[in-house]
Order: C-alpha cells, then sequence, then structure tokens
C-alpha cells in the first residue's frame, strides 16, 4: 500500500513510498483512511522520527475489520484517528483508545482536522473554569487557534484572539473571538489564561499581560525563537502567575467524542483552510510553511 513516510532529505519532510500492509493486533482496528489532517509540527520537526517511518497522527476514515478482541467500533463505522502514529497510509491498524464515532451529519473531512488541533486546546481549556474570565489565543490563525477560539467562547470566556497580521484575523469573530489583535500593545486586558502556540517573545509580553493568578499554557512554539525575560519580570507581589507546558499523549478517544459530538450538534466547525489530494502534499506542506493556510490544511486519500 501507499504512505506518506519521513524523508529527511532536501526533498522532503515526507515522500510517497510503498510498505507493508498493517498487521494489527487482537486490540486493533484496520481503519482505511479517507482524509488526513497535517499538522506544521509534526511536519517542521521531522527530524524528531526515524527516516521511511509512516509519518502523521491525525486522520479519518472507515473501519473495515473490527478488532479481533471485541473491543472498539463494528465494521463499517466512520472514525476519526487522533494523534496515533503512522496514520498517513491508505489504511491503519490503531488502537480503539485514538478513535473517535463519526456521528451522522459529520464530514469525515472535517473529523480528519480534530486530532491534534482539536484535542490540545480541548484539554488546556477544561483544566479550569472560563466563564466570564479573559482568554488569550496566540496563534489565533491556525489550527489549533481556530479550534481554541470555538471551545473558549463555548465555556462563557471573553476571547481576544492574537493573529500575526491583519489578514489572518478573517473569520474570527464568527468563530467567538470577542477581540482580534495584531499586538498585544493594542490591548491594556489582563488575561487569567493565555493558550500559546508561538513560543519566543511573545510569551514574555503575554507574561507582562498575565493577571494574578493566571497560567500561560504553551502548547507550541511555532515561531522558532527563543524566549528571553527581562530582569525582575518573574518576580512580583499577589497570587502566584504560572507558565505550564504541554505534552499529553494519553489516548484521545474520550475528546475525539466529544468533540465530535459538538460538530454535531452545530457548536464546533472544523477549520479546513486548504482541501486537496494527498498527491498535492507537497504544495500543502509549503503552503503551510508559509502561513497561507488559515486552520487546518486536510487531504483526500484518492
Amino acid at each position: 500500500m501507499r504512505a506518506l513516510v519521513v524523508d529527511h532529505s532536501e526533498a522532503g519532510p515526507v515522500r510517497f513510498a510503498d510498505v507493508d500492509e498493517p498487521v494489527p493486533s487482537a486490540g486493533e482496528t484496520l481503519v482505511e483512511i479517507r482524509h488526513i489532517g497535517l499538522n506544521f509540527g509534526e511536519l517542521n520537526y521531522v527530524d524528531q522520527w526515524p527516516a521511511g517511518a509512516v509519518h502523521g497522527h491525525d486522520a479519518a476514515g472507515v473501519v473495515v475489520r473490527a478488532a479481533s478482541d471485541g473491543s472498539g467500533p463494528p465494521e463499517g463505522t466512520r472514525v476519526a484517528v487522533g494523534m496515533a502514529p503512522h496514520a498517513w497510509a491508505e489504511r491503519v491498524a490503531v488502537s480503539p483508545a485514538s478513535l473517535g464515532t463519526v456521528p451522522e451529519g459529520v464530514d469525515l473531512a472535517d473529523a480528519a482536522a480534530l486530532g491534534i488541533a482539536g484535542v490540545t486546546p480541548f484539554r488546556v481549556l477544561r483544566k479550569r473554569s472560563l466563564l466570564a474570565r479573559n482568554v488569550l489565543i496566540t496563534g489565533a490563525s491556525g489550527g489549533v487557534g481556530h479550534f481554541a477560539v470555538q471551545l473558549a467562547a463555548l465555556a462563557g470566556a471573553r476571547v481576544t484572539a492574537l493573529v500575526g497580521s491583519p489578514e489572518r484575523a478573517a473569520g474570527l469573530r464568527e468563530l467567538g473571538a470577542d477581540k482580534v489583535l495584531t499586538d498585544l500593545a493594542e490591548t491594556g486586558d489582563r488575561f487569567d489564561l493565555v493558550l500559546d502556540t508561538v513560543g519566543g517573545p511573545l510569551v514574555a509580553q503575554a507574561w507582562s499581560s498575565l493577571a494574578e493568578g493566571g497560567t500561560i499554557h504553551l502548547v507550541g512554539y511555532s515561531s522558532g525563537q527563543e524566549t528571553t525575560f527581562p530582569s525582575g519580570t518573574l518576580f512580583g507581589f499577589g497570587e502566584p502567575r504560572s507558565i505550564a507546558t504541554y505534552g499529553d499523549m494519553t489516548p484521545t478517544s474520550g475528546e475525539l467524542t466529544d468533540l465530535l459530538g459538538f460538530m454535531a450538534a452545530g457548536r464546533l466547525s472544523a477549520p479546513v483552510g486548504l482541501r486537496g489530494d494527498w498527491q498535492d502534499v507537497d504544495e500543502a506542506v509549503q503552503a503551510l510553511f508559509a502561513r497561507k493556510v488559515h486552520g487546518k490544511a486536510v487531504l483526500d486519500v484518492a
């Protein structure tokens, strides 16, 4: 079968290759993949995976063989694959713990956009009450950012979306953002929670805008820049402020089920900013790297 594998050469980060068919264990489901969801991080930091390995973590498709131990969905079920290894292939053997059943009325391509981009902010934002709280989402025009804005608004937060340019602000107010900024200096608000996807100098700026008892939750570093805090800025009186890291790779089935339920109810939309055929993966990767994609890139597996 065909798959997208890790390529460490200049032609990378991924290339097509013929690979062996997956052989599911007793506790794994065999899924025929119909759509894959690309993520900036797994493409930009491809050196963290071995060359030749089937790449990707997010996809959607149909169960063609249920797990032989009786766990997981039956044959014919439409499923989303989230944060599972080796997902960018024609067929994938995957644990039911990484699957969410896609309800009627939800497009499989939209389900493929969930995974990392949907589960990450969902896990962060549900850690505390956000009702009437000020929440800042950085990199709000990306896949994680689009989901984060919607989920924070659903939780009752006053949402500020921060983007890199006015052109990348389109649609964020419609998703639930109360304010859309291109520079934190444009507001004097103090934030109870910052969900940061950018890293670099922006983290130090956000720290200066953090309310007493507030938290900056780091979920990405798309800027690739270092963060330096000016002397004395990490000292302060009042209720302690904090910076939290993110690296939760535990099974995603529960979160996928909840998010797909929001989609079916019309309360959450998939931020698919680029849709195409996986044969055109190189063009999709370059569009992601050039910051030309608002939201997620989803490719159809022919």
